[in-house]
């Protein structure tokens, strides 16, 4: 075969990758070509979002959301429950707090946005940080599972060092989905499914083995088993394509700070945000957090069913299933709804849900003739079923609250809130767990500390006049918070051309360098509506 000119292989490249893009999960073209019975080839996906993106991003988006938060996850959740009740020993109440603590390194997340977005090392805004979060993750993994006599302080602050390794890893990545969401509008949507696809798969395949890892190699051996997906992030972070910055101006980092930091704070004094801020950390922290009492009991060989370690792990899968259909409910079913009302019926269901808690501990679920596993795995599916959907509006709310130039830290801000009112509710929940007296052997009062938590998710329905009467696709912030200022504008533009600079070659292969970044700009400057709502989104 003779060899095509250069001029040829352009096209053809350019036809193969246009042939991707319309098989991509949602376009028009690949609709009517698939008909409402034909699923798209997810193969022809990846491999479009891996020619249009580099390789190495969805190579970092898997290892970041599908391996170190989905799998990581998973095994994590079961793992530190085991951890803390069986090595450490400490009581339900106390456990119930270390779980809070633990994610205090997720509250700072604006923190290690601002880091990345204003201040490069070595001239990189991601790729160091990928590799900061991947070694601090190690370390911390090999300090648990190596040591058998480890304090609880020393054990806490080793768990506080993972989670703040795979917050950093979340933030930097987003930032890296946010950046391609302006420079490839038409692949924000796929770079959405991308990540949620990861996620959950990763969170199934981890809840999964998690309860088998335990049994078979303890549950330090399990947490060990966690430097794998830490190692990956670090790998991801030594691929991951980036140009480099020479001759950064770090003396003017501290401006780029105050500016992002005095504009946050106008936007918090706006009612139209700090309203729905107060509704959003107050519901979390009314939704009680009993979870680890009734992990004890689920585990108890008296008291409660006794459930061994693969059944837990297969009981905490089932409660990511229903966390997926939650997702499709909203998707297909809820995400019209005005604000108030779907809030309104999520928080009262969330209430009725736990019954199904109060009928398990009761054993009335044996006299209705209904085995434990088979009513556990129900109420856990029906719960993380309820609370995904009252928690997508909550994340709909949040970032149509982001003023544009510093969406991606405001929204971190925004999620920061949330965590701190999760914190407070498992807080408040280790609390009420104390005052009753439930403790690693005694469960006699553990429907009290349930009826209370059901009454307390019914109190934020007497806030609901803070938060916005208007659907969720309408614009929450005022003008002037929407118009993004003239050096706003700039940096806009100055990222977009250093991003652009990381465009693949092969959409660049007969066109001088210059013309390809004059063109990420102007189609900027084209979209520029468009490409601030696909970056609040990420």
């Amino acid at each position: 075969m003779s060899p095509q000119p250069p001029g040829d292989l352009a096209e053809d490249e350019e036809r193969e990758t246009n042939v991707l893009i319309e098989a991509a999960p949602g376009s028009p073209a690949k609709a009517a070509e698939d008909g409402p019975g034909r699923p798209p080839s997810p193969a022809a996906w990846f491999r479009m979002l891996s020619r249009q993106l580099h390789w190495s991003f969805v190579f970092g988006v898997v290892a970041t959301y599908g391996i170190s938060q989905g799998l990581g996850g998973g095994i994590t959740r079961v793992a530190s429950d085991y951890y803390w009740k069986d090595v450490q020993r400490v009581q339900p109440s106390v456990a119930q707090v270390y779980h809070g603590v633990t994610s205090i390194p997720w509250m700072v997340k604006p923190l290690w946005g601002l880091l990345t977005d204003v201040l490069p090392v070595a001239g990189y805004r991601r790729r160091p940080y990928f590799i900061l979060a991947g070694f601090i993750g190690v370390i911390a993994m090999l300090i648990i599972s190596l040591h058998s006599k480890l304090h609880a302080l020393f054990a806490l602050l080793a768990m506080m060092t993972g989670s703040a390794s795979v917050a950093i890893a979340d933030v930097t990545i987003d930032a890296c989905v946010a950046e391609n969401s302006i420079v490839y509008p038409h692949l924000a949507a796929d770079m959405m499914s991308l990540n949620a696809f990861c996620a959950s798969v990763g969170g199934l395949i981890g809840f999964s083995i998690s309860g088998f890892l335990v049994h078979a190699i303890g549950s330090q051996g399990a947490l060990g088993m966690l430097t794998i997906p830490s190692a990956l992030v670090i790998l991801a972070g030594l691929l991951l394509k980036e140009v480099q910055i020479p001759n950064f101006p770090y003396e003017q980092a501290h401006k780029k700070f105050a500016e992002a930091s005095g504009k946050m704070l106008t936007t918090l004094k706006c009612p139209e945000v700090w309203r729905p801020c107060v509704y959003m950390y107050i519901s979390l922290a009314l939704s009680v957090d009993i979870q680890e009492g009734m992990f004890f009991w689920y585990t108890d060989r008296s008291a409660g069913p006794s459930f061994s370690e693969g059944f837990i792990g297969f009981m905490f899968a089932v409660g990511s299933v229903g966390s997926l259909v939650g997702v499709i409910l909203y998707q297909n079913i809820l995400k019209d709804h005005p604000f108030r009302s779907l809030l309104f019926s999520s928080q009262l269901l969330l209430s009725l849900s736990g019954i199904l808690d109060l009928m398990l501990v009761l054993r009335l679920n044996l006299k209705m003739g209904i085995p434990d596993y088979y009513f556990a795995v129900i109420d856990e599916g029906v719960s993380k079923m309820i609370n995904r959907i009252k928690w997508m509006p909550l994340l709909v709310l949040s970032s149509k609250l982001c003023p544009t130039g510093i969406e991606g830290t405001f929204f971190a801000l925004l999620m920061s809130i949330d965590n701190i009112g999760s914190l407070t509710g498992s807080w408040v929940g280790g609390l009420l767990l104390h005052l009753l007296k439930i403790t690693r052997t005694e469960f006699k009062n553990l429907w009290a500390a349930i009826i209370i938590r059901n009454a307390m998710r019914l109190l934020p329905l007497a806030l609901l006049f803070l938060v916005p009467r208007s659907d969720q696709n309408s614009t929450l912030l005022p003008s002037d918070l929407l118009n993004e200022d003239d050096a706003g504008e700039t940096q806009q533009i100055e990222n977009v051309e250093l991003t652009s600079l990381a465009v693949d070659r092969n959409s660049c292969t007969d066109k001088p360098l210059q013309e390809c970044n004059n063109r990420g700009v102007l189609d900027l400057e084209q979209d520029d509506d468009e490409a601030s709502l696909l970056a609040n989104r990420s």
